[in-house]
Formats: structure tokens, sequence, C-alpha cells
């Protein structure tokens, strides 16, 4: 049987439920170098929600920043090879958008030469040109932007490398998606309007 609750209570329950604030997904990864937060587009849904199953199912955290160049980006996830992507756990179809672009901080996926321009699920970068990378844009999908710890990526991107582009010494990911409410997302110095 069903206990019955008091007036009380049941109003109590109800001012939780509409006084809860909106919180917003961020991606956030954590390395030696330092952490970076990254805003996920509601306009590109496939790679927001495949970002925030992977990150969730801690697929990340044994990887690394596998090709990092300077003035252009730091990417992770999965090495890309000659055949294409080792080990991709799926491919998503391309989310172009005219109002998402390839700017100092963009997070986009990889791929490879696929004629349909699939991204891989698993390979993500960020560019680190401050002039952007427009020749990119339309031909892979940014899914987020950086709005804390472009600094650490810049170091990520200076580190020495060997002739693939691999970092000498390996810089490890701990990828995570974390709920932030808007005074939150302010104070980490996210300008963008939240609604």
């Amino acid at each position: 049987m069903i206990k019955p609750i008091s007036f009380f209570t049941f109003i109590l329950l109800l001012s939780n439920a509409f006084c809860q604030e909106k919180t917003y997904s961020v991606g956030q990864i954590n390395t030696p170098k330092g952490e970076i937060l990254f805003w996920l587009y509601d306009e590109t849904p496939n790679h927001k929600a495949s970002f925030i199953k992977l990150a969730n199912e801690h697929y990340w955290d044994s990887l690394t920043f596998n090709r990092v160049i300077n003035n252009f980006v730091a990417q992770g996830g999965c090495p890309d090879t000659p055949a294409g992507f080792t080990n991709s756990p799926y491919l998503l179809k391309p989310e172009f958008r005219k109002e998402i672009r390839h700017i100092y901080g963009a997070v986009g996926a990889g791929r490879d030469n696929n004629p349909e321009m699939l991204s891989a699920g698993c390979q993500f970068y960020i560019v680190q040109n401050k002039k952007g990378l427009p020749r990119l844009d339309d031909k892979f999908t940014v899914f987020g932007q950086v709005f804390k710890g472009m600094e650490v990526v810049d170091a990520i991107v200076g580190v020495k490398t060997d002739s693939l582009d691999a970092p000498l010494t390996p810089i490890t990911l701990k990828v995570n998606v974390l709920q932030m409410t808007a005074e939150e997302l302010k104070t980490k110095g996210f300008d963008k309007k939240t609604e």
C-alpha cells in the first residue's frame, strides 16, 4: 500500500521540482597540462550525444592526444592511419552548420577521406590556430567550442613530437561531461547566451 504524504511534503516536492536550476552539458578534458572546458552545441545533436555517451563510458580515459601540430590542432581519441581510423566504435553522418565555424578553440570530429564525410565517433580535435581554419568548414563537423583552457591547448601543441606529430611524452586524457548552471558557466568564462 502506498503511504500518503502530507500537504506540506507535497508542496515542498512541487517547489523543488520547479525551482531546480537548469543545467547545461559541458565537455571536460583533464590532461597533465591542465583542464579544458567546452560548450557542446545543440545544433549538432548526434555528435553531442555521441561525445556524452563515450565520455560517460570512460572511452577516452586510456587514450591520448595522439597528433598535435602548432598553429593547427590538438587531436586525440583514436589514431588515424592510411587505412582509416583504428577501432572507432562507429561513424557519424556529418552535421555541418553555417553558423558554426572552425575558429580558435572549435572542437571538431575527425574523419578519414571517406566520400560521405562520416566522422569517427572516437576522434576529436581542437583548433589551435588563432586565425581559425576556414578550409575545414563544411568538411568536418564542429560540435563544441572551448571557453576555458585554450592556454592548455597552446601548451599541448608546443610539446616535442615525433615524425607523425605524436608527442614524445604521451598527453593522457580524462574526459567527462559536467552539468553546469548558467551562473557556473559565467564564473568559468562562458559568455554565450544560454537560453
